[in-house]
C-alpha cells in the first residue's frame, strides 16, 4: 500500500482543511465541494484525511461495515441475523477511502438486486455498489461537475438520508450509507447546476498560494516526500496522531454541544440578510458550528463558531451580496452577526433551544 501524504503537512489552505475536519467530526453536515485550479492539493487533502481518521467499530463479516452501536441503521442482512437470535460480533477496520470514477452508472453506485435469482430460487441476492463500500468512510469524487447529474443526485440523497434503499420488482434491500462526501472540480471545466450546488453542505474556493515562503515550504515538503515517503510520514506522525485524537474526542462531544435561541436567531438573521434561498444553509451552519465547538473542546457554540461555519456554508448559496463582490472573512461575518443582534428586538429568550445536558467542560487547548 503506497504511503499517503500527511494531512498536517499540507501548507496553507486553511478553509479547505477546516471544511474537511468539520465533516470528519460530524459527517451529517453533508459533505464539502472543493473548487479550485489544478495543483492545489484537493485530492491530496481528501486522501490524507481518510488515512488520518481513527479506526471504526463494525459488525464482523458485514459487507457494509454496519455500526454495532446503531441498531436502527443496520443493513437488511444484519437485522435478519439479529432477529434470528445470533449475536453480532464486533470488529474494527480502517476508514475506507472510495474514489468514484466519472463514468460510474447508477447501478454501479447504489448496487443491484438479482431479480432472476429471486424469481427462480426465491432468494434475495444483492450486489453492493459504491455506497456500500464507502459506508463509515470517505467517498471522493474528482471532477464532480463532469459526473452525470442523476448520479450526483442519487449520491447526495443517500448522503442526506444516511441509508441506501434499493427496490426492484417488489424486492427491497437497504444498508447504511453514512460517509464523508468530498467533491472536487476545476471551474474552468464547467460548473454544477445551482440545484446540485446547494446540496453540498459546505463549499470552498481555493487558489494557489501566493506567498513565496509558503511556496518554498511546499516544494521542500514534496521533495522530501518523494525522496523518502516513509521517513517523511514518520516525521509528521506525532502531528497526525494529535489531530486524530482531537477529531475522535470531538465526535463524542458533538451531540452534546448546546446552543441558544439567540444563536438560532443569529443564524436566521444572517442568512435572511444575505438573501439565501431555502433553509438548508441555516441547518448546515448550525451543524458546522456545533462541530467546530466540539473540535475546540467546548460545550456550547459561540458567534465565532457561527461565523466560521457561515464562511463555508454560504459562498455557493448567495446570489447577490458581499460574496460576489469580494471575499468575506469570518471577522466580517462575526461583525455582521453582532450588528444583526444589536438591531434585533430586546428580550429574546437565551435559554438553550434544546433540553440537552451540557458536556463536561473541555478546556484543553488543542493548538
Amino acid at each position: 500500500m503506497p504511503t499517503i501524504y500527511p494531512f498536517t503537512a499540507i501548507v496553507g489552505q486553511e478553509r479547505m482543511r477546516r471544511a474537511l475536519i468539520l465533516n470528519a467530526v460530524d459527517p451529517r453536515i453533508g459533505g464539502v465541494l472543493i473548487r479550485g485550479e489544478r495543483g492545489t492539493a484537493k485530492s491530496t487533502a481528501a486522501r490524507a484525511l481518510a488515512a488520518l481518521l481513527p479506526m471504526v467499530r463494525v459488525v464482523k463479516n458485514c459487507r457494509f461495515g454496519c455500526d454495532p452501536d446503531l441498531p436502527t441503521s443496520l443493513c437488511t442482512e444484519c437485522r435478519e441475523r439479529a432477529a434470528s437470535g445470533h449475536p453480532l460480533p464486533v470488529d474494527q477496520k480502517p476508514i475506507p477511502f472510495v474514489n468514484l470514477p466519472v463514468s460510474a452508472t447508477e447501478d454501479r453506485v447504489v448496487g443491484t438486486l438479482d431479480i432472476e435469482q429471486a424469481i427462480q430460487k426465491g432468494e434475495r441476492h444483492f450486489e453492493p455498489g459504491v455506497l456500500a463500500a464507502a459506508n463509515r468512510g470517505l467517498l471522493y469524487i474528482d471532477e464532480v461537475n463532469l459526473l452525470d447529474d442523476h448520479v450526483v443526485d442519487v449520491l447526495l440523497d443517500s448522503a442526506a438520508m444516511g441509508m441506501n434503499i434499493v427496490e426492484r420488482e417488489g424486492i427491497s434491500f437497504s444498508h447504511p450509507a453514512r460517509f464523508i462526501l468530498v467533491g472536487t472540480m476545476n471551474p474552468e471545466e464547467g460548473d454544477l447546476r445551482p440545484q446540485l450546488l446547494d446540496r453540498f453542505a459546505l463549499s470552498v474556493d481555493i487558489t494557489g498560494i501566493r506567498d513565496a515562503r509558503d511556496r518554498v515550504t511546499i516544494i521542500e515538503h514534496n521533495l522530501a516526500f518523494e525522496s523518502d515517503a516513509e521517513s517523511f510520514r514518520k516525521t509528521w506522525q506525532p502531528h497526525e496522531q494529535k489531530l486524530s485524537r482531537i477529531i475522535e474526542n470531538a465526535r463524542t462531544l458533538v451531540d452534546k454541544i448546546t446552543y441558544t435561541r439567540r444563536d438560532l436567531l443569529s443564524i436566521a438573521a444572517l442568512t435572511a440578510s444575505l438573501n439565501v434561498d431555502g433553509h438548508r444553509a441555516d441547518l448546515v451552519i448550525l451543524k458546522a458550528a456545533r462541530a467546530h465547538a466540539a473540535y475546540e473542546g467546548r460545550s456550547a457554540i459561540s458567534d465565532r463558531d457561527i461565523a466560521l461555519a457561515a464562511e463555508l456554508a454560504l459562498p455557493h448559496r448567495v446570489k447577490h451580496g458581499p460574496f460576489h463582490q469580494a471575499e468575506i472573512t469570518p471577522e466580517q461575518l462575526q461583525e455582521r452577526i453582532e450588528q444583526l443582534q444589536g438591531s434585533s428586538p430586546d428580550g429574546e429568550p437565551s435559554e438553550p433551544a434544546e433540553k440537552q445536558p451540557e458536556a463536561e467542560a473541555q478546556k484543553k487547548n488543542h493548538n
